[in-house]
């Protein structure tokens, strides 16, 4: 039929003149788990020999595509390519009692749990990939030989040699006779395996096993990440951007300008483990936690535990794009930080297009350029990775597709900036994965301007090991940068509209914040005009929401920092109108801001777009009276529909007191304290909350005791606790659909047409479009405004 040289584990590519062959795959492929492991480093929680079993697992998960009806299928043979049907994995098993017979049987069901599992999950109700054990745990031995002959007996017999040999030279098995393998043992070994397989892993574990149960989904993680890694072709870092040169760097940078290291940058490069750092906004967080994560870094290493990533977690889209080009500029590592969000695609293309060229090709070109740097991302390449939290929660999701995300969060260090944003329901989730990744060797740098002790207390309950804070001494002198000021008039009426006006007119640059869309564009319609006519500029009025266009959202933000941006000599004038999406790392700088209440923590965000580096007088920060409004299908109060009551009335409360105060993070920080107390009505609501939150993540998504169950369902839980989804316009669904063509209907057509996807509420009911996959609405829209009424 064939020789073992011949042999193909992929189907031909592009210009390819054959595909890949077997020994070539297996062998980059165990080179692979070699580098996953070493990148992994030693996990306390995982058995002595987890990475000799890993590159085991590597080199002898696909000899099973020796099968004579998977060659034909890949267009191996002179026969007409055809599917074949029948899982090579598990085919696969039929190597390992021949090659490895060397080792305890207790070893072997290891690797062959790595095997059989880096395409499919063993149990399960089913998805779209059914699990192994339906397909064949019924098979006798006859019709299981029926489902997967013919096999080659010379080409099977130089295959397990070659297998045998490269075991052996690689330090793996000791050295001993080159076995010999016929097609009968082979078929016999792989049943039996199977079985043994089946019977290990198809019953629930009991909580005593459950460290098994976490083994087994680390090493498929660890399998599946080699294998994708291999195929990929994918050149992986093995330098860190963030090196020993970086703080005397920062300090040349520093006395460049007249300034050294402050007390608490000091004290955050001495902290070993967890690190919760609290100092006002612009007071050097982001170095200080960069210095945290190099002794962090350097100590991981020396104790053997791999080489750390570092995942630096943001929470909104805005911030992770301008934290990858800070971290480029700062650690002088441009194209070594990773983009690791669901719009990285698309952030990528952006840069790409960042010309504005418009010609066809070179968009199309720009776009696969876009999404190698994507797909890179997703093969692990970069160590340090910016991001939401939510990308690297997926892994709790495992399965073949999921559980190498999980294996990579092994041994890394996690920076969590602004982590008070996220809701109570939210907040929990990523607690408890906090603690499953402390678990398996994980270090976490906390970062916030405004953290009060209630979430300091909740940390410090999460995790095992201390978390240190990090804090200006108690004799620092905060920057005084705003003065507070209430008015018992809501933002959109007439009072504030002509005090906005007269700003304006003052020639200010004011940035207006509203709770909800249709507050912002009520106002942005009322006040658009005045500063334009004061400026004599388009720019000098923008709005910023969560409902643009991807591509027209890109170009408005763009327009914000050129006007706006924060260290700029010439200060310009102009109007920013925003709602939420301004509060988080934005590194603009305004000279008032007016804003609807909301709870205390979002309005220091807000604040902290005025005046940003403190080196002006106090700035007026100036706060309106809260609007109360019913909420479909909830019960009680919510500020502007968007807040509850709770939060935002005991905020108004404090604010009126403090009135005419010139304030700083210290006192918001006092204030946050008092919101939050225990002992009060919303401080026990938010912490029920959060605990509640932490305990159904647990249960649902870490927990071990059926490694190798489909949890395909799950991930419908999982998205469904994060509110939204994207939909086209039903004027661009022509231009959608050309742009899916683009490239003959491949990815980077697809990342050219989600520059046209709108993000909306989840509760949004929009027509399915079944041919281009997308939901349709039918709305008022433009590039200046955003999205508008929907009227379907």
């Amino acid at each position: 039929m064939y020789d073992a040289r011949t042999l193909r584990a992929k189907s031909k590519h592009g210009r390819q003149k054959h595909g890949e062959t077997l020994k070539d795959h297996s062998l980059t492929t165990m080179h692979r788990g070699g580098t996953v492991t070493t990148r992994i480093g030693r996990v306390c929680v995982l058995p002595e020999k987890f990475a000799v079993w890993v590159k085991l697992a590597c080199l002898l998960h696909d000899p099973g595509k020796a099968a004579h009806g998977f060659q034909i299928q890949i267009g191996n043979t002179g026969q007409p390519a055809k599917e074949w049907g029948e899982r090579h994995e598990v085919l696969s098993l039929g190597f390992l009692p021949t090659i490895l017979s060397a080792l305890p049987k207790e070893e072997i069901l290891w690797i062959a749990a790595g095997v059989v599992t880096h395409h499919r999950c063993i149990t399960g109700d089913g998805g779209q990939r059914p699990p192994l054990l339906p397909i064949y745990v019924h098979d006798s031995i006859e019709e299981f030989a029926a489902r997967f002959g013919p096999l080659d007996a010379e080409a099977l017999r130089d295959l397990a040699a070659w297998l045998h040999t490269t075991a052996v030279s690689s330090g793996l098995i000791p050295s001993g006779p080159t076995p010999a393998l016929t097609p009968d043992t082979l078929i016999r070994d792989a049943h039996t395996l199977f079985g043994e397989l089946m019977d290990r892993w198809e019953w629930e574990l009991t909580p005593e096993e459950e460290a098994d149960g976490l083994a087994a989904v680390m090493l498929q993680g660890a399998v599946t990440m080699a294998d994708r890694m291999a195929s990929a072709h994918t050149p992986i870092h093995t330098r860190h951007p963030l090196t020993s040169a970086y703080r005397q760097q920062l300090e040349t940078r520093l006395a460049a300008n007249g300034y050294r290291l402050r007390p608490h940058q000091l004290a955050a490069a001495d902290i070993s483990g967890h690190v919760i750092i609290r100092a006002w906004t612009g007071s050097g967080k982001t170095e200080a936690v960069l210095l945290w994560a190099l002794r962090n870094l350097a100590e991981m290493t020396e104790a053997g535990q791999g080489t750390p990533r570092i995942f630096y977690l943001l929470p909104y889209l805005a911030a992770i794009n301008a934290m990858v080009r800070r971290l480029e500029e700062d650690l002088q590592a441009e194209g070594q930080i990773g983009v690791s969000h669901s719009r990285a695609a698309s952030y990528y293309l952006s840069r790409a297009l960042a010309d504005e060229c418009t010609v066809k090709a070179e968009a199309l070109a720009a776009a696969r350029k876009s999404l190698a740097q994507e797909n890179a991302t997703r093969l692990f390449r970069e160590l340090i990775r910016v991001g939401t939290p939510y990308q690297p929660l997926r892994g709790t999701l495992a399965g073949p597709a999921h559980s190498a995300v999980l294996a990579d969060t092994a041994n890394s260090l996690f920076i969590l900036d602004e982590l008070h944003a996220y809701d109570p329901k939210r907040l929990g989730m990523i607690l408890a994965t906090m603690a499953f990744w402390e678990h398996i060797g994980g270090r976490f740098g906390i970062v916030s301007a405004t953290l009060p002790d209630v979430l300091q207390d909740a940390i410090r309950h999460t995790l095992k090991q201390p978390s240190h804070l990090v804090q200006p001494p108690e004799d620092t002198a905060f920057p005084k940068r705003h003065r507070l000021a209430v008015r018992p008039h809501a933002l959109r009426s007439d009072s504030a509209i002509a005090e906005m006006e007269a700003r304006l007119e003052a020639g200010e640059a004011l940035l207006v914040v509203a709770n909800n869309r249709p507050t912002a564009r009520a106002l942005y319609q009322r006040l658009a005009t005045t500063a334009r006519r004061i400026h004599g500029h388009r720019d000098a009025a923008i709005m910023l929401h969560s409902r643009y266009r991807r591509d027209h959202r890109a170009t408005i933000e763009n327009r914000i920092r050129d006007r706006y941006k924060n260290g700029q000599t010439a200060r310009l004038g102009g109007l920013l109108v925003a709602t939420q999406t301004v509060e988080v790392s934005l590194d603009v700088d305004f000279d008032t801001i007016h804003t609807a209440c909301a709870p205390m923590d979002a309005l220091c965000q807000r604040f902290g777009r005025v005046n940003r580096s403190g080196t002006r007088p106090p700035a007026d920060v100036i706060v309106h009276a809260p609007q109360y409004i019913p909420r479909k299908r909830e019960h009680g109060l919510f500020a502007d529909g968007v807040y509850p009551q709770a939060p935002v009335s005991l905020a108004w409360d404090i604010l009126q007191r403090y009135d005419g105060n010139v304030i700083d993070e210290a006192v918001i920080t006092s204030w946050l304290n008092k919101i939050y107390d225990p002992a009060g009505t919303w401080g026990k609501t938010w912490r029920a909350e959060l605990e509640q939150s932490k305990e159904k993540f647990t249960e649902a998504f870490l927990t071990w005791t059926e490694p190798f169950k489909d949890r395909s369902k799950l991930r419908k839980d999982f998205d469904a606790m994060f509110d939204g989804q994207e939909v086209i316009l039903a004027t661009d669904r022509d231009e959608y659909a050309e742009r899916l063509a683009t490239d003959n209907g491949r990815r980077p057509g697809r990342l050219l047409a989600e520059d046209l996807l709108i993000p909306v509420a989840g509760n949004i009911a929009a027509p399915w479009d079944e041919k281009l996959k997308v939901g349709v609405i039918n709305a008022d829209y433009d590039e200046e405004n955003g999205l508008g009424e929907i009227r379907n």
